[in-house]
């Protein structure tokens, strides 16, 4: 499975426990919402990235990709530290100019 460039920056990332955010893959003015919160900026994704792998220790594994009204969908089974892991979740991309505008990830 060939995933667009900034999508497998963002899962590569994943993949290190201890590593960087990925905020290069996002544009500037990017929007990430999961769990309920919404994350504006590369600062603010930074920060909810960095949170996220020190609360849960997770990782996440692509599993499927489909394209659907602009989006690029991928499902993934995530397993980490947190009480329904492994997790099937759904990470929603919306691309611009080869950058993540918008990640939207669901169960």
């Amino acid at each position: 499975m060939k995933l667009p460039a900034p999508v497998q920056a963002f899962f590569d990332a994943d993949k290190d426990p201890h590593g960087a955010a990925p905020v290069d893959a996002f544009a500037n003015d990017a929007i990430v919402h999961d769990e309920a919160k919404t994350h504006v900026g590369r600062a603010a994704i930074g920060t909810w990235f960095r949170q996220a792998k020190e609360e849960n220790q997770h990782s996440s594994s692509p599993l499927e990709l489909s394209e659907d009204g602009g989006l690029t969908i991928v499902r993934a089974e995530v397993t980490g530290q947190f009480p329904s892991s492994p997790a099937m979740l759904t990470f929603k991309f919306k691309l611009d100019d080869d950058q993540i505008k918008e990640l939207e990830i669901t169960v």
